[in-house]
């Protein structure tokens, strides 16, 4: 399997954080979930995974400096 590049990873993540506190704030119309629903789309084909929530995961392990303390995350997927 191809992997990301980190700098894409952090980007992303990135991205689909703002987009979510958009969501959370109220300030998100159409457009917005729409470009959320692509960051998460293409955060899953990044990390090999199904859902949104365990490629945050492997995206976030994936950054410099993260640290696995217990790499039962990893699995998720």
């Amino acid at each position: 399997m191809l992997l990301a590049h980190p700098a894409v990873l952090d980007d992303l993540v990135k991205r689909y954080t703002a987009l979510e506190l958009a969501l959370l704030a109220g300030d998100a119309g159409p457009d917005t979930r729409q470009k959320m629903a692509d960051v998460a789309y293409t955060l899953c084909v990044s990390t090999g995974t199904r859902d949104v929530d365990a490629a945050l995961i492997a995206a976030r392990l994936r950054l410099p400096g993260a640290r696995v303390e217990d790499d039962s995350a990893a699995a998720v997927g």
